[in-house]
């Protein structure tokens, strides 16, 4: 069971690794768009020193940030962080290889910085959610997060703020501004994507069918549920109040079997953005 988890982590970082790939280098790179991380840093040096191609810089510096992420973060991340980055850098070289751009595939700046930052942004929240990162400086980020909680996108947006600041020396101004505009959506979109990710929904019911109700969630949708004691303000009589956190598509199952019992049900419901414990994300992650 361990191992089928750990291949299907890999696929989908293998997933989230390729369209990180796409939206920097068929969107973002051949404007000359730093936004921020390794890849940012790579474009610049690839300005001055043209010979070393984006995808072997990136795979150099990696190499330096790996150490730290190991001794920091742990082993697991590190394992994934280095399929990741690899993955990068040869998806990018690869492409490269199969399709060298020498210039961008319109001319709206605007409209392809968008793209790429979308397509870009939701491979990396789906990296992250796999408790591993692209590498460079998406490792520091994730130190941050580790110390402080602080979002894993606002962190980034941190670590990000000189590549910025470089790429407005090296690609003038204007392009400098496109960089930091490209890294803040950048941060706010992982921000939002990995919340998306772990979403789910707390069912707060009462209801007078409440014990097939109990055992419909626990049998049929194998979640747990929670029983506690609350007055009515209007009739002044004690309830038992069942509450449950389900996902999305379970929600909608739970709420479609109450509606076939007991149509006059009280429930509430309430996003969670992140849920920790049996049954979902493990607490060490």
């Amino acid at each position: 069971m361990k191992l089928k988890k750990q291949i299907n982590d890999y696929i989908i970082i293998s997933l989230g690794s390729f369209l990180v790939s796409a939206g920097l280098y068929f969107f973002i790179m051949p404007h000359n768009i730093a936004a921020g991380g390794v890849n940012g840093i790579a474009l610049v040096i690839n300005n001055y020193i043209p010979y070393l191609n984006v995808g072997t810089l990136m795979l150099i510096m990696n190499i330096f940030l790996f150490i730290l992420g190991f001794i920091v973060i742990g082993a697991g991340f590190g394992a994934k962080t280095i399929y990741s980055s690899l993955a990068l850098s040869g998806i990018i070289l690869f492409f490269e290889k199969l399709y060298p751009i020498s210039e961008p595939l319109t001319n709206d700046i605007m409209l392809e910085l968008i793209i790429g930052i979308i397509i870009q942004g939701i491979g990396m929240a789906i990296i992250f959610n796999k408790n591993a990162s692209t590498g460079g400086t998406d490792i520091i980020a994730k130190i941050i997060y580790k110390f402080t909680h602080l979002e894993i996108g606002k962190a980034l947006l941190l670590t990000d703020l000189v590549v910025t600041l470089l790429a407005a020396l090296t690609f003038g101004f204007q392009k400098g501004l496109y960089s930091l505009l490209a890294v803040v959506m950048n941060g706010l979109l992982i921000d939002r994507a990995i919340e998306t990710f772990n979403a789910h929904k707390e069912i707060v019911i009462i209801s007078s069918q409440k014990e097939k109700i109990k055992d419909y969630i626990i049998n049929d949708l194998e979640r747990g549920a929670t029983y506690y004691y609350a007055k009515g303000a209007f009739t002044r009589k004690e309830v038992e109040v069942l509450s449950t956190i389900v996902t999305k598509r379970e929600f909608i199952r739970l709420k479609s079997y109450i509606r076939e019992i007991d149509p006059k049900s009280f429930i509430k419901v309430y996003d969670v953005f992140e849920t920790l414990g049996e049954g979902f994300k493990n607490i060490h992650e």
